[in-house]
């Protein structure tokens, strides 16, 4: 039997602003649509860290949506798209920015505002996941010691007191983390995405999960098609492009 495969989606703004961070909220819907239609499950980090001990199974397809940043268009345009077709994803937040707006580099101008401690409340008992972003969005790679440990720790527990729950999932922001980094949020965190583009199985390193970029299937026939396992050539073809870009770029410029 195959091993299950898992698509990790990675979406940021849901808006009409320009850049590879933003997808225009009709064309949001429609890839909504499509994975609904698609029939294939939508589930959870939690269901994927416990298909290792075999406590869940995992489908041979299946799909974990995933949001950086905490924007506010994602309480506006997002989750009233995904609650009623019963799509529950997982967003992170960068702690120090919540209820402000972003502040980081590789922004978009003017700053997009990111939702407050009572609507994320409110998300979460509609059945919305919160994830660490750090505190400050900052790049994990260039900290070390305390300043390392205060970003991964601070922001857990201050979700966490927020939401009274745990927090087990993490994303570096621009999806920055070396050895070293990822190290450090395994011992906090039992899973760490990334901005790695592919797909995730039964094998991947938990604390460096790829994630699909969704601004890269903004068509929506490459979208169906790849959900339908017939997307293999475009993902090779993207991957290859992202990979010269990447040559050439700094890494929060391609995220």
């Amino acid at each position: 039997m195959p091993e299950p495969v898992i698509d990790i989606l990675m979406y940021h703004s849901i808006s009409d602003r320009s850049g590879p961070t933003c997808i225009p909220p009709e064309v949001f819907a429609g890839q909504m649509r499509v994975l609904a239609e698609s029939g294939l499950p939508v589930i959870s980090l939690d269901d994927l860290v416990a298909s290792r001990d075999a406590s869940v199974r995992l489908a041979p397809h299946a799909v974990i949506v995933t949001f950086d940043d905490g924007f506010q268009d994602f309480a506006d345009a997002a989750w009233p798209v995904m609650e009623p077709l019963g799509i529950r994803p997982i967003v992170y937040l960068p702690t120090g920015h919540i209820g402000g707006a972003e502040g980081w580099r590789g922004g978009t101008e003017p700053p997009r505002p990111l939702m407050g401690w009572g609507t994320i409340r409110a998300l979460a008992r509609e059945g919305v996941a919160f994830g660490s972003h750090t505190v400050t969005h900052a790049d994990l790679d260039a900290l070390t010691g305390d300043m390392l440990e205060a970003e991964l720790r601070r922001s857990q527990q201050e979700i966490a007191d927020q939401l009274d729950r745990p927090v087990h999932h993490f994303a570096p922001p621009y999806g920055i983390a070396g050895d070293p980094v990822r190290r450090r949020v395994a011992a906090y965190y039992q899973t760490s995405v990334g901005t790695r583009l592919g797909q995730a199985d039964a094998g991947s390193d938990l604390h460096d999960l790829p994630r699909l970029e969704m601004f890269y299937f903004t068509d929506l026939g490459h979208w169906r098609r790849h959900l339908d396992g017939r997307g293999a050539t475009y993902l090779a073809r993207r991957k290859a492009m992202r990979a010269v870009r990447g040559a050439v770029m700094k890494p929060w410029q391609g995220v």
